[in-house]
């Protein structure tokens, strides 16, 4: 085979960085598959790399995808893990996507520099971008992804929904035209009946996305999916349907290629879902039948090939509770879900796409596809789960510890200790997966993974997704796209195991002092447990809550984690508490509290970002719930609105530059008010 070469690629020797499963790793292709190749292989198809291939590939893209497929960068992410890993990494522009990996001037002529033959888009940015391939093919370059035609049909949810219907595919009732303005949303909202969903006619990835259950929120949501759809996809059409209560998501791998073959691998449950984003993905899925899972795969297929689809793309459903399914998207691109296909089936989808894209005819029927054992996938956010589930937390990883320790377990990342999680992109961390026998199996792996991942610097949710995985309900599987609002009706606010006390012994030498009781209390957030403890020995009997546990230990405290024996079962602990004595615990009720502060007049970003739009200005005069701002963080908006009525007597100072203890620094930077260090902004003072 010749030399292969990939721009924004890595060497051989680095295939064995991430991710074992115990399971077999295969000698890869070419350079653009030595690490992407080599995931945690199932039971199931085996790899074969015996084919010819490009010999330069630019992946146009940047975190765990590129690292997934590798890539150029913008100048912000010049110390990445996937520039790292590059052979050749070219910068496309500042942070800003739409001056970077937007900017397909720039990218285009990184192409033409590096004599790249192909491109990979990854996903998100342009991956899903008709015009973009029409130029890679313009110039000879060929688009790892659909042609122009399926990424046109499929891409633009308005034509897909005509199409889908044409193939016979079940479609969900809505208005199949673009929708001109705020007042003919409002006009279609009450034709089709509330609620509705207002969304992108372009992209996916959950951005541009609102439910409106009224002409209010119809109008407000027809504004923020509009710009928000400009922002990440350039395109702000929107579409209007009807909103299905209560559903589950479930999608459809498909893969076709140019010789018009089509497969369908399966499904993938994506119901577990925060602002229409998906959290946790599962396959195969506990709810379908055989029968239901080969009708939507049909379906699916179907749709592929009333497209003439040639690349790996997912097709995506709704079910209701009736296995009644309903045609929602199409995406035209790798998902961020697609290990958990790879290790039920054993198909690599990256080598899949490429080896389509070189022209070769797929190498399986429909009959090889298999389901072996079970798969699931936690997206390890950057964000604080006790806000809204989730609102983007940035800094620096000053710790970042893989559990790649555990059995059958994959991480795709882009991240290491030391990289900055900035306000640019999406908050992801990284894709926690972990392969089982069975269900159950898998759902234990993720918990022992999840409690043995080590993050520090930036607020992340891995506690809600371990309650998430660990949650009656969910284990039972059931569940659906409303499951964190109703098992959290009142937002996440974490739960207290009977074993998190036991952080105490980084605080209190009790392991090594010659007392053999102690009487203490557990500040957890709002919360105070009394917690009483004896020694026996090299072990310990803990009570709380009229609970006793028998708890041994090496305690080995210089590790980011405990790992303890309770009541003969293994744990590994990580959790931040404060401990009291009893003394303590009852002195602390007579210590003043802190005043609440009084925001009632001020307004503060809850979030790192971007100021897009200010709608007034010193002198006016505002209502309760009135728009002041808008901020964009991580491509998605938020509108932030007045907690009173008054006047606006002061407007932060774009030129205002205070200290760090005051937490409020600007700059500006062509029209756009960026936050530039700490998480409060202030940005208004009403007066009466």
């Amino acid at each position: 085979m010749a030399t292969q070469h990939f721009v924004g690629f890595l060497a051989w020797g680095a295939a064995t960085r991430r991710g074992r499963a115990g399971a077999t790793w295969q000698a890869c292709l070419c350079r653009v598959l030595v690490f992407y190749s080599s995931y945690p292989r199932q039971r199931g198809i085996s790899a074969s790399y015996d084919w010819n291939t490009f010999e330069k590939l630019l992946i146009a893209n940047r975190g765990e995808i590129a690292c997934r497929v590798i890539a150029i960068h913008s100048d912000v992410d010049a110390n990445a893990v996937h520039v790292k890993m590059a052979d050749e990494a070219v910068c496309v522009g500042p942070a800003p996507t739409s001056k970077s990996y937007l900017n397909m001037d720039a990218i285009m002529e990184v192409i033409k520099k590096t004599r790249a033959q192909a491109v990979h888009p990854g996903y998100g940015f342009l991956s899903e971008n008709k015009e973009f391939a029409r130029r890679l093919a313009s110039e000879g370059v060929t688009f790892i992804g659909p042609d122009t035609h399926a990424i046109q049909a499929m891409g633009d949810k308005i034509e897909s929904k005509l199409l889908a219907k044409n193939a016979k595919v079940n479609t969900i009732p809505g208005f199949d035209g673009v929708v001109k303005d705020a007042d003919e949303a409002v006009r279609i909202a009450r034709e089709i009946g509330y609620p509705v969903m207002i969304k992108a006619s372009a992209g996916g990835g959950g951005k541009g996305m609102r439910i409106a259950w009224d002409d209010e929120e119809t109008r407000e949501g027809f504004r923020f999916s509009s710009q928000e759809a400009a922002s990440s996809f350039g395109d702000d059409r929107l579409l209007i349907e009807k909103f299905i209560d209560n559903p589950r998501h479930i999608e459809i791998q498909v893969c076709g290629d140019k010789h018009g073959n089509a497969l369908w691998l399966n499904e993938r449950e994506c119901s577990i879902q925060r602002r229409n984003q998906k959290v946790v993905e599962e396959a195969p899925s506990t709810f379908l039948d055989p029968e239901t899972r080969r009708a939507m795969g049909e379906q699916a297929v179907a749709l592929a090939k009333a497209v003439k689809y040639s690349s790996a793309g997912t097709v995506e459903f709704l079910v209701d509770s009736s296995k009644n399914f309903y045609f929602l998207e199409m995406n035209t691109r790798l998902q961020v879900e697609h290990p958990v296909t790879e290790c039920i089936t054993g198909l690599d989808l990256v080598q899949e796409m490429i080896r389509v894209a070189k022209g070769y005819p797929l190498r399986h029927k429909q009959a090889d596809i298999p389901i072996n054992g079970w798969a699931v996938e936690c997206r390890v956010y950057a964000e604080d789960p006790y806000k809204s589930f989730g609102l983007p937390s940035i800094g620096k990883l000053s710790q970042y510890q893989e559990p790649l320790h555990v059995p059958s377990v994959r991480v795709d990342s882009g991240i290491q200790q030391g990289s900055d999680i900035s306000i640019y992109y999406d908050p992801m961390i990284s894709k926690l997966i972990t392969y089982g026998s069975n269900r159950a199996e898998a759902l234990k792996r993720m918990e022992e993974a999840l409690d043995n991942y080590v993050i520090r610097g930036v607020a992340h949710n891995i506690s809600l997704l371990r309650e998430v995985i660990i949650h009656p309900r969910f284990v039972q599987g059931d569940i659906s796209t409303k499951f964190l609002p109703e098992i959290y009706p009142d937002g996440f606010k974490g739960l207290f195991h009977l074993g998190i006390f036991l952080i105490f012994l980084e605080r209190i030498p009790v392991a090594k002092s010659k007392r053999s009781t102690w009487e203490l209390s557990v500040r957890l957030g709002d919360g105070i447990y009394p917690v009483a403890v004896s020694k026996d020995g090299s072990s310990f009997s803990v009570e709380v809550d009229g609970m006793k546990l028998n708890v041994t230990s090496e305690w080995n405290l210089a590790s980011p984690l405990l790992s303890v024996t309770i009541d003969g079962t293994q744990r590994t602990i990580q959790y931040k508490l404060q401990i009291l004595t009893k003394v303590a615990a009852e002195l602390s009720k007579y210590m003043p509290e802190k005043a609440a502060e009084d925001t009632s007049s001020i307004l503060r970003s809850p979030m790192p970002g971007a100021v897009v739009a200010v709608s007034v200005k010193p002198g006016d005069t505002v209502s309760e719930g009135q728009e002041i701002c808008v901020i964009e963080a991580m491509k998605m908006q938020n509108s932030m609105t007045a907690a009173k009525t008054g006047k606006v007597s002061y407007l932060g100072s774009l030129k205002t530059i205070c200290n760090l203890s005051n937490r409020i620094e600007f700059k500006k930077e062509k029209g756009r008010i960026l936050v530039v260090k700490e998480l409060i902004l202030i940005v208004l003072s009403l007066s009466k």
